[in-house]
């Protein structure tokens, strides 16, 4: 694997576990078994290396969502596909732990790929949304992208709540419960 390949992904797994504070050119040397030199000469500094990192989760992210949501089946199947898929629940998520980062937030380097993955997430599911209120499947009178926002949180808050409990099952409660919710309208 080439210098750079490690370095990202040894700093996608730090940013992940530590966040961006905990996340030291140290640690990400250490764990890559890359050299000072070596770093320096593919980023220019530590936030250089966790844009390309967070630029990576990101695409990541939204390449494992797309694949449910461009699957098979009906609108309703391809939201539950997504909501149901096997997660690392108390880990929480790569993208959205960054968005609790202040470190993160307040540099636009780093904050871009969160903006971007979210707004990415709410607006394929908006179309998935209303597609489903197309096809008769859920009530038409909701406005999709209010829906898709309201999914997003539940994924995110379900993560928290997981985390919170040291447990899988709140955010499989929400998952289920936001699934109830589109079933019944």
């Amino acid at each position: 694997m080439a210098t750079s390949e490690r370095l990202i992904e040894t700093t996608q797994e730090l940013l992940w576990e530590r966040g961006y504070v905990g996340t030291s050119p140290k640690a990400i040397q250490q764990r890559s078994g890359v050299g000072q030199g070596s770093m320096y000469h593919h980023f220019s500094g530590k936030s250089d290396l966790a844009a390309a990192a967070l630029g990576r989760s990101a695409e990541q992210l939204r390449a494992l969502a797309e694949e449910q949501f461009s699957g098979p089946g009906t609108a309703y199947e391809r939201i539950e596909a997504y909501l149901l898929r096997d997660r690392e629940v108390l880990r929480g998520c790569r993208i959205g732990r960054m968005a609790q980062d202040p470190d993160v937030i307040a540099e636009p380097q780093l904050r871009r790929p969160v903006g971007e993955t979210f707004d990415w997430l709410r607006g394929r599911l908006a179309d998935l949304v209303a597609e489903g209120q197309a096809a008769g499947e859920f009530a038409t009178g909701p406005d999709p992208a209010e829906v898709a926002a309201a999914i997003a949180a539940v994924v995110q808050g379900g993560y928290v709540l997981a985390r919170a409990a040291d447990s899988p099952e709140p955010f499989l409660r929400a998952v289920r419960g936001a699934l109830a919710l589109l079933r019944a309208h």
